[in-house]
């Protein structure tokens, strides 16, 4: 008796397709360019004067984008840890991960004392 295989149907296509993964990759940095998006609003309406309010209007607004600036600084080392664990653990549990992580900390910002409740611990807990 002989043994023959057929295939009448297609071969599946596979789960981690290129159509999946640009859509993973789009949701996600557009949830992190909405996350920059509010912090920059925050920094030029609000985040100067409650963290940084001892110096001119004009430092206040510098300070607060600088904070800005340091996220940005902060993102390619962030791409190289969650790249590494994305690759270990799978993309999707570390996506969830790193966007629950950038959810937090903006809520986290949202309550964080300001410069008269805590003194200088605000702009540095920021």
């Amino acid at each position: 008796m002989t043994t023959s295989t057929t295939y009448d149907h297609a071969p599946a296509q596979p789960t981690n397709s290129a159509t999946r993964v640009a859509t993973a990759s789009f949701i996600g940095t557009a949830i992190e360019f909405y996350d920059f998006y509010v912090y920059a609003t925050a920094a030029a309406l609000v985040i100067g004067p409650v963290f940084f309010p001892q110096t001119s209007g004009t430092a206040q607004m510098l300070s607060a984008f600088l904070t800005f600036g340091i996220a940005f600084l902060a993102r390619p080392l962030g791409s190289a840890l969650f790249g590494h664990f994305g690759d270990r653990i799978g993309r999707k549990s570390t996506l969830v991960a790193s966007l629950l992580l950038m959810g937090v900390c903006t809520t986290l910002i949202g309550v964080l004392p300001g410069y008269d409740s805590i003194g200088a611990w605000a702009p540095i807990l920021l």
